[in-house]
């Protein structure tokens, strides 16, 4: 009976480390497999905090003001629909900063370029401030395209619009045609600047990156420019200048409603660039009484004019007529025909914030 007792003894003994072993290879084999899972995922959480998403083209907003930006909260609200699909730059005067006194808007907190120089209307600093701002969206490499934008404009769509709108195509958007009518260019500038090649357009254009490098690197063209381009003196200010007799020898130049056309012609590149703005101005040719200062300057929107009708006009123009050229441009957008314009100018403070607030400028956010 004893013996019997100890076998049995044994065997459960033995039954008991078998449990056991099972029991901790069980263990083992369920803790590897947890670590594996667990590990996978902190691998996968890894993958994505560490690598970021490869970031896309973007597009350089390059203002041109005078100080502040009396439109900044209607771009503010434009720009909280771009992700990081854009940059801007900002030219102000020289000393001038865009701090948390000067402005509302985080988008353009510092925004301001370090380097500016003094504008004066009419005069070649206006596009040696272009160029500056230029200068300093082309050290991003990531800026594709290069908006020209003054403080008094607005954006008639979303940002998502106008991104796809101004990528979808390969070209430059430059207002440009020949210049054959009001004697601007001046035979000085022969033969660096044939008069084959001298073209009249908006500032307000679209560059992609090659016509921005191209830009900033000329040398002759701008020099030229400096020299020979010149805005004829208003009447009012005649006893300040010399004005010849025959004052229909005066060249009445305005360097930037010409350099860049110019200078893309006199590149050839001209097959490049769609050749209109993607800015809507007016310009005010009758209501002038004085004959000289008529469509010097164009229509300033004030608050009575900011009206849903207005806009439906700007963004209901689908082509232009280019007299000079005979030329009829249809406007069109991924090979479908298109409203022309994506900005207007020129629009008060109170004007763009009643458009803002009838929320007519389209759904921002």
């Amino acid at each position: 009976m004893k013996r019997n007792k100890l076998v049995q003894h044994k065997w459960k003994k033995k039954l008991f480390a078998l449990i056991l072993v099972v029991f901790c290879l069980g263990s083992l084999l369920f803790m590897q497999t947890r670590y594996h899972h667990v590990a996978g995922l902190v691998s996968l959480q890894h993958r994505f905090v560490s690598e970021p998403e490869v970031q896309g083209p973007k597009i350089a907003f390059l203002f041109i003001a005078r100080n502040r930006l009396p439109l900044e909260m209607v771009w503010d609200a434009f720009f909280r629909g771009g992700d990081s699909k854009f940059s801007i730059f900002v030219h102000c005067r020289p000393g001038f900063l865009l701090n948390k006194a000067t402005t509302r808007s985080p988008y353009f907190l510092n925004r301001q370029v370090n380097d500016s120089v003094q504008v004066e209307w009419g005069e070649a600093s206006m596009i040696e401030a272009e160029r500056v701002l230029l200068r300093h969206a082309l050290s991003d490499p990531l800026n594709d395209r290069f908006v020209f934008l003054s403080d008094s404009c607005i954006p008639l769509y979303n940002f998502s619009y106008t991104y796809d709108y101004i990528m979808s195509t390969s070209t430059s958007f430059v207002d440009s045609f020949a210049d054959t009518k009001e004697g601007r260019y001046n035979p000085k500038m022969d033969p660096v600047i044939p008069v084959y090649n001298w073209r009249k357009g908006s500032q307000w254009g679209v560059l992609t990156r090659k016509h921005a490098k191209v830009v900033v690197e000329d040398e002759t063209v701008f020099l030229m420019f400096q020299r020979y381009c010149k805005k004829k003196p208003l009447p009012e200010f005649w006893r300040a200048h010399y004005i010849p007799a025959d004052t229909s020898k005066v060249h009445n130049c305005i360097p930037d409603e010409h350099y860049v056309q110019t200078l893309l012609a006199q590149k050839g590149l001209e097959e490049e660039i769609t050749r209109r703005s993607l800015t809507h101005t007016s310009w005010d040719i009758s209501n002038s009484r004085e004959y000289d200062r008529r469509g010097w300057h164009p229509v300033t929107y004030k608050y009575s004019d900011a009206t849903p009708m207005l806009l439906n006009f700007i963004k209901e123009i689908d082509n232009i007529y280019f007299e000079t050229e005979y030329r009829r441009e249809w406007c069109s957008s991924k090979g479908k025909p298109s409203t022309c314009f994506l900005f207007a100018r020129k629009f008060t403070r109170t004007a763009a914030l009643r458009l803002l607030n009838m929320s007519v400028l389209g759904v921002f956010n």
